[in-house]
């Protein structure tokens, strides 16, 4: 009689925002079932339960999912409990939200998407902090017209996002007939979206297309000759590993989030919310080759830290460290 496998552990993914949403915190949650499913039985769920069945909890979101970390901390204390900190967690609701700072508190451990997200963190949370890259599958690079340039911005309509930089651009580039701007992104804010459709109509050369699916979302960032991400506060996006990963260049704002996972020396960062100064480097890339050629390459190097191996390697890590800490104890 053959020997009964041992059963996988139960590992339990909180994110506030599941499928419906669309956006990175729905991927990562994904992604990470994914990465996990060898070695776990896993559940994604938007709210934690209380099931006395989990062995692991992964929470994404310190104040959007503390209801679910408070629960798991008053049944298991921090045992096996991993809080990944997002963009609004680290560039805002840690400095003042009561539920947020919890969170830290009651955390095994703490993981941020990007190498700057470190700084952010009070010392004495550093030592049970990782930095995990996210990754995403790598594109064929699409050939590219000279006629002109295809500009994409993928970002939701809320002001984090500081969509109002694109469109001061594009009015802007109002003469400038060989530069598309392309703008993806469901409609959050009423007033957000007003303005896109308003650019749209004073702006030929701006289109926003609203929301679309993630594979149709990842065909025109593809079909495009520089993604540009305007975001005054980032975890880490995923719309910039995806153009790196499809061999199109990034313009972002520079902020800690996007230097984190462009590098501290990236020559495509523009000052957060100047649309001016956004203008000027979409003018640079379409006339200047050098540039054009700088950017690619520097994104070139940057790909290989975004692979599915990378990432899992570190998750299964901090996962299996949390869970013979207390086997340890």
């Amino acid at each position: 009689m053959l020997n009964a496998q041992p059963a996988k552990p139960t590992l339990v993914i909180v994110s506030p925002a599941l499928a419906s949403a669309n956006n990175g915190n729905w991927q990562t949650a994904k992604r990470y079932r994914q990465l996990l499913k060898a070695h776990f039985r896993v559940r994604l769920v938007s709210e934690w339960n209380g099931a006395q069945s989990d062995d692991v909890l992964i929470a994404l979101h310190a104040r959007r999912s503390f209801s679910s970390i408070a629960a798991w901390h008053a049944v298991h204390g921090a045992q096996d409990l991993v809080v990944v900190l997002t963009g609004t967690d680290l560039y805002r609701d840690i400095q003042h939200d009561s539920q947020a700072q919890q969170s830290l508190e009651f955390a095994s451990h703490l993981v941020v998407l990007q190498s700057m997200g470190l700084d952010e963190l009070p010392a004495p949370f550093k030592a049970k902090t990782s930095v995990l890259l996210q990754s995403t599958t790598p594109r064929v690079t699409l050939p590219k017209t000279k006629r002109c340039i295809r500009v994409v911005m993928v970002g939701h309509l809320r002001e984090e996002k500081s969509p109002r930089t694109f469109f001061e651009a594009a009015a802007l580039l109002a003469q400038q007939r060989d530069i598309y701007l392309q703008h993806i992104g469901a409609e959050h804010d009423q007033v957000l979206a007003s303005m896109a459709h308003q650019t749209a109509a004073l702006y030929p050369q701006y289109q926003f297309n609203g929301v679309l699916t993630y594979s149709e979302t990842r065909r025109q960032i593809q079909r495009s000759h520089v993604l540009v991400h305007t975001s005054v506060m980032e975890g880490g996006a995923h719309v910039i590993m995806e153009a790196v990963c499809s061999g199109v260049p990034v313009i972002a704002s520079r902020i800690p989030g996007n230097m984190g996972m462009l590098g501290e020396d990236y020559a495509g960062l523009f000052p957060v919310g100047d649309a001016k100064a956004l203008a000027d480097m979409l003018l640079r890339f379409r006339y200047d080759t050098e540039f054009e050629q700088l950017l690619k390459k520097q994104c070139a190097l940057r790909a290989p830290l975004f692979s599915a191996e990378h990432e899992q390697k570190g998750l299964l890590t901090i996962v299996q460290s949390v869970m013979s800490a207390h086997h340890l104890a």
